[in-house]
């Protein structure tokens, strides 16, 4: 069984965070925390490290924005932010922050639950993308690494570039290691020996 989705509501006004609750509760079966005030806020969310943050903010500026991205932890969950009205550039602030879901007049009870869905699953797109680009610049810097290597066994045996590539794999093979990091040592000892 799944375990319920923890969402953390950021709203000082408790008539306004009953309603956000209502539109949950209505929607699905959540455990639901609400934070009145943005006191030791970053230590708070850290404690409760919910799955999703939702913020009602009246006027948001761009301080409040990145303070709230900041201790939400936007790169880490989804946070959506109801506003009461906005500005392109305090939309471009809050997509920069790193925020899921901008909302501009949009608390509405019936409208939570869509919100929310709709920050998670641009959440995890971005995620994706961000492991992609992680795992891509990886291999790059990988691929950088072997090849410095096979610069020194071509420089210091005389052989060519695909018996270079041949000598780390059977190294690596032998040492049950993988080709990156025979290539690493290699390239670090080249270095303690300069």
């Amino acid at each position: 069984m799944a375990s319920k989705l923890r969402i953390t509501i950021l709203e000082p006004d408790p008539e306004r965070a009953r309603m956000i609750v209502d539109g949950l509760c209505d929607a699905g079966d959540y455990s639901i925390t609400i934070i009145g005030d943005e006191t030791s806020l970053n230590q708070r969310l850290s404690e409760l490290n919910p799955d999703v943050v939702l913020v009602d903010i009246a006027n948001p500026n761009r301080d409040t924005l990145e303070q709230l991205s900041l201790a939400s932890g936007a790169a880490s969950r989804p946070v959506a932010m109801f506003v009461d009205r906005s500005d392109p550039d305090l939309t471009k602030a809050a997509i920069e922050a790193g925020l899921s879901a901008y909302v501009v007049d949009g608390l509405h009870k019936n409208r939570i639950k869509p919100v929310i869905d709709a920050a998670i699953a641009r959440f995890n797109m971005v995620a994706k993308i961000r492991n992609e680009r992680d795992a891509a610049k990886a291999a790059l810097a990988d691929r950088k690494t072997i090849d410095r290597a096979k610069g020194l066994l071509i420089a210091a045996k005389g052989i060519s570039e695909d018996e270079a590539y041949s000598l780390l794999r059977k190294t690596a093979m032998d040492q049950g290691r993988k080709v990156v990091d025979v290539a690493t040592a290699l390239v670090t000892a080249s270095e303690l020996l300069k």
